[in-house]
Protein backbone atom coordinates (compact mmCIF):
# COMPACT_ATOMS: atom_id res chain seq x y z
CA UNK A 1 0.00 0.00 0.00
CA UNK A 2 1.29 3.64 -0.89
CA UNK A 3 1.35 6.28 1.59
CA UNK A 4 -0.76 8.28 -0.37
CA UNK A 5 -3.61 5.68 -0.40
CA UNK A 6 -2.26 5.09 3.62
CA UNK A 7 -3.29 8.30 4.00
CA UNK A 8 -6.35 8.36 2.15
CA UNK A 9 -7.34 5.51 4.05
CA UNK A 10 -6.59 7.16 7.17
CA UNK A 11 -8.45 10.55 6.54
CA UNK A 12 -11.55 8.55 5.56
CA UNK A 13 -11.66 6.36 9.18
CA UNK A 14 -11.42 9.68 11.45
CA UNK A 15 -14.28 10.88 8.71
CA UNK A 16 -16.07 7.72 9.90
CA UNK A 17 -14.60 8.03 13.49
CA UNK A 18 -15.70 11.62 13.74
CA UNK A 19 -19.49 10.53 12.54
CA UNK A 20 -20.18 8.00 15.21
CA UNK A 21 -18.73 9.70 17.90
CA UNK A 22 -21.55 13.04 16.57
CA UNK A 23 -24.10 10.21 16.91
CA UNK A 24 -23.22 8.98 19.87
CA UNK A 25 -22.38 12.94 21.66
CA UNK A 26 -26.40 13.38 19.74
CA UNK A 27 -27.82 10.42 21.72
CA UNK A 28 -25.99 10.82 25.00
CA UNK A 29 -26.96 14.56 25.37
CA UNK A 30 -30.50 13.78 24.19
CA UNK A 31 -31.02 10.75 27.22
CA UNK A 32 -28.63 12.59 29.86
CA UNK A 33 -30.24 15.86 29.71
CA UNK A 34 -33.81 14.76 29.03
CA UNK A 35 -33.90 12.52 31.63
CA UNK A 36 -32.51 15.43 33.90
CA UNK A 37 -35.11 17.54 32.87
CA UNK A 38 -37.99 15.11 33.00
CA UNK A 39 -36.94 14.21 36.38
CA UNK A 40 -37.18 18.17 37.04
CA UNK A 41 -40.57 18.24 35.27
CA UNK A 42 -39.40 20.34 32.75
CA UNK A 43 -39.84 17.65 29.87
CA UNK A 44 -42.41 18.12 27.39
CA UNK A 45 -44.94 15.54 25.63
CA UNK A 46 -44.53 15.49 21.73
CA UNK A 47 -48.10 14.36 21.80
CA UNK A 48 -49.34 17.82 23.76
CA UNK A 49 -46.46 20.12 22.83
CA UNK A 50 -44.54 18.23 19.59
CA UNK A 51 -42.68 21.70 18.99
CA UNK A 52 -41.40 22.52 22.24
CA UNK A 53 -40.55 18.90 22.73
CA UNK A 54 -38.62 19.05 19.54
CA UNK A 55 -36.64 21.88 20.15
CA UNK A 56 -35.99 21.25 23.72
CA UNK A 57 -34.32 17.26 22.29
CA UNK A 58 -32.86 19.16 19.74
CA UNK A 59 -30.88 21.38 22.09
CA UNK A 60 -29.96 18.44 24.37
CA UNK A 61 -28.53 16.73 21.68
CA UNK A 62 -26.62 20.08 20.67
CA UNK A 63 -25.47 20.54 24.10
CA UNK A 64 -24.00 16.53 24.05
CA UNK A 65 -22.45 17.18 20.98
CA UNK A 66 -20.62 21.06 20.72
CA UNK A 67 -19.54 19.88 24.71
CA UNK A 68 -17.91 16.41 22.39
CA UNK A 69 -16.47 18.88 19.53
CA UNK A 70 -15.22 21.65 22.17
CA UNK A 71 -13.41 19.12 23.94
CA UNK A 72 -11.90 17.64 20.51
CA UNK A 73 -10.69 20.62 19.80
CA UNK A 74 -13.07 22.13 16.81
CA UNK A 75 -14.03 25.51 16.10
CA UNK A 76 -17.37 27.12 17.20
CA UNK A 77 -18.44 27.82 13.15
CA UNK A 78 -18.36 23.81 12.53
CA UNK A 79 -19.61 23.47 16.20
CA UNK A 80 -22.46 25.54 15.72
CA UNK A 81 -22.98 24.22 11.96
CA UNK A 82 -23.62 20.86 13.65
CA UNK A 83 -25.82 21.66 16.18
CA UNK A 84 -27.80 23.47 13.44
CA UNK A 85 -28.26 20.12 12.34
CA UNK A 86 -30.40 19.41 15.09
CA UNK A 87 -32.41 22.12 14.70
CA UNK A 88 -32.62 22.12 10.72
CA UNK A 89 -35.33 19.37 10.29
CA UNK A 90 -37.85 22.13 12.12
CA UNK A 91 -38.08 24.71 9.42
CA UNK A 92 -40.15 21.88 7.10
CA UNK A 93 -41.57 19.79 9.49
CA UNK A 94 -43.18 22.73 12.04
CA UNK A 95 -45.78 23.77 9.21
CA UNK A 96 -46.45 20.27 7.83
CA UNK A 97 -47.39 20.01 12.15
CA UNK A 98 -49.46 22.92 11.55
CA UNK A 99 -51.41 21.72 8.82
CA UNK A 100 -52.23 18.36 10.29
CA UNK A 101 -50.11 16.37 7.48
CA UNK A 102 -47.77 14.83 10.25
CA UNK A 103 -48.40 14.66 13.83
CA UNK A 104 -45.88 14.91 17.10
CA UNK A 105 -44.95 11.51 17.00
CA UNK A 106 -43.84 11.44 13.15
CA UNK A 107 -42.48 14.88 13.70
CA UNK A 108 -40.01 13.07 16.22
CA UNK A 109 -39.28 10.37 13.67
CA UNK A 110 -39.03 12.64 10.57
CA UNK A 111 -36.92 14.51 12.38
CA UNK A 112 -34.40 12.19 13.51
CA UNK A 113 -33.95 10.87 10.02
CA UNK A 114 -33.26 13.86 9.01
CA UNK A 115 -30.84 14.55 11.38
CA UNK A 116 -28.14 11.99 10.45
CA UNK A 117 -28.10 12.81 6.53
CA UNK A 118 -27.83 17.05 7.30
CA UNK A 119 -24.99 15.86 9.77
CA UNK A 120 -22.98 14.62 7.12
CA UNK A 121 -23.74 17.34 4.57
CA UNK A 122 -22.41 19.73 7.85
CA UNK A 123 -19.09 17.06 7.60
CA UNK A 124 -19.31 17.18 3.51
CA UNK A 125 -18.69 20.99 4.38
CA UNK A 126 -15.70 21.32 6.35
CA UNK A 127 -13.97 17.43 5.26
CA UNK A 128 -10.85 18.31 6.15
CA UNK A 129 -12.05 19.55 9.87
CA UNK A 130 -13.41 16.61 10.30
CA UNK A 131 -10.53 14.12 8.62
CA UNK A 132 -7.45 15.61 10.06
Amino acid sequence: MTSTTSNARSRRLRFIRHYVEMVIAMFAGMILLGLLLSAAGLGFSHERDPELAYLLMAFDMSVGMAAWMRYRGHGWAPTLEMCGAMFAPALPLFPLLWLDVVDGESLMVLAHVAMFPLMLVAMLWRRDEYAH
